[in-house]
């Protein structure tokens, strides 16, 4: 009754925190490491009550009564080494031995071995055999107190050992809820740093994810006007130097940009940088001026925005940007010479409407042509804000862009 005692203390020296996916796993490790650390090999405990039970009979009784004294005691506390093991083959074995010790009429100390049993296959056992086991060990309580119990004081023993019997199955029952709950608190924090370990797993693959669409934007808007720049200043570097060099200068000033704009996707310009301050996240109103760029660039670009754009998130006007700097990409690769484009944004209280349109002709691409990231891509920052991307020929010819992000309440992603 002692070591149950014991370990049902041991069991409630703990309380648990408020629930939290933090909090969760460090009390468990802390309670783990707590039973852990305050607890005796199995065996020892185990075997010092059999001990201090045999010590107590050798030197207690007389020598005519020794040799049984010794057998019964034996035959009800040695099984107690085994009881974590098989506690219900030892329960079995202990009430055998204490029925035989009823028949023969001896009273031992070992008969404390009862409550032990019964504790043990309450704390490792279900319901039913703790019931079972109850119930036998009460009618070997009503048989003792029978038999030994004084004349006319039946009822005092047999409430204080009823008493016991049932405190030693309760403590049971409760140490095993304990111990399953705390086994369920111990699984329950695994599972929870499992999923943050796959959270972040999937927040960096997103993060991936991010940074290739930005920089597919970023590489392909500004080699394609690199390249057409480039090739205009070739053509004309003998018939009209100045238009060659302003060419040049602009090829200068788009890869630079391309640089600061690489540099701010990865992460890695530090904040100290001037760049920084004079570079900030393209929006709305920096589509004057990719406009400008791609007229430079060889396509007649006409830019109407309707409506004021201030409320519009920061997010958002990267959104509408990266997809008209896509859809203009496109259209100055894929279009003959002589293509324009017009592109028509309209702010709203709750949306934002962006419609790209060209007059080339876009023809098919070949079979065995690779498909490429920009449409894909475009549909992607489209239904980040709940928005769904249509792009195809016009039925006047040309090609158009269109789609409509919605801002209260649409946003699938940040």
């Amino acid at each position: 009754m002692t070591e149950a005692a014991a370990e049902a203390g041991r069991a409630h020296r703990v309380r648990p925190p408020r629930p939290g996916r933090a909090h969760w796993a460090r009390w468990a490790r802390a309670a783990a490491v707590a039973r852990r650390g305050t607890r005796l090999p199995p065996l020892v405990g185990d075997s010092l009550l059999p001990a201090l039970l045999l010590v107590h009979v050798l030197t207690t009784h007389a020598p005519p009564e020794l040799p049984a004294a010794v057998a019964l005691t034996a035959a009800l506390a040695l099984p107690l080494l085994w009881r974590r093991r098989a506690p219900r083959a030892v329960f079995a074995a202990v009430t055998a031995a204490a029925f035989v010790q009823w028949l023969v009429g001896v009273q031992l100390p070992a008969d404390i071995a009862l409550p032990m049993v019964l504790y043990t296959v309450a704390a490792n056992t279900g319901r039913r055999s703790t019931l079972l086991a109850g119930a036998v060990v009460q009618a070997g309580v009503l048989l003792a107190c029978l038999r030994w119990a004084p004349e006319g004081a039946f009822l005092t023993p047999f409430v204080a050992v009823t008493a016991t019997v049932v405190a030693a199955a309760v403590l049971g029952v409760n140490v095993r809820t304990t111990r399953a709950y705390l086994a369920a608190v111990e699984e329950r924090a695994g599972r929870l740093e499992r999923e943050q370990e796959q959270q972040a797993r999937l927040a960096a693959a997103e993060e991936r994810t991010r940074i290739t669409r930005e920089m597919h934007d970023i590489v392909t808007h500004n080699l394609s006007v690199m390249v057409a720049l480039t090739d205009a200043a070739v053509y004309a570097q003998h018939r009209s130097p100045q238009r060659a060099t302003a060419a040049m200068l602009q090829i200068s000033e788009t890869g630079r940009q391309a640089l600061t704009d690489m540099r701010r996707a990865l992460g890695i310009l530090r904040t100290d940088e001037p760049d920084a301050e004079r570079h900030p996240l393209p929006g709305i109103a920096q589509l004057e001026s990719l406009a400008d760029q791609m007229c430079a660039a060889g396509l007649p670009t006409r830019l109407e925005v309707r409506g004021g754009h201030e409320h519009v998130p920061a997010t958002a006007q990267l959104t509408v940007y990266r997809l008209v700097q896509e859809a203009l990409t496109n259209t100055l690769k894929h279009t003959p010479p002589g293509t324009t484009a017009e592109v028509r944004v309209r702010c709203s209280t709750g949306a934002v409407t962006v419609d790209v349109t060209d007059s080339g002709a876009c023809p098919p691409l070949p079979a065995a042509a690779p498909p490429g990231h920009g449409l894909p891509g475009m549909r992607e920052r489209a239904a980040a804000y709940g928005g769904e991307l249509r792009a195809g020929p016009l039925p006047g010819g040309g090609w158009g862009v269109r789609t409509r992000l919605l801002l209260d309440g649409g946003t699938v992603s940040a």
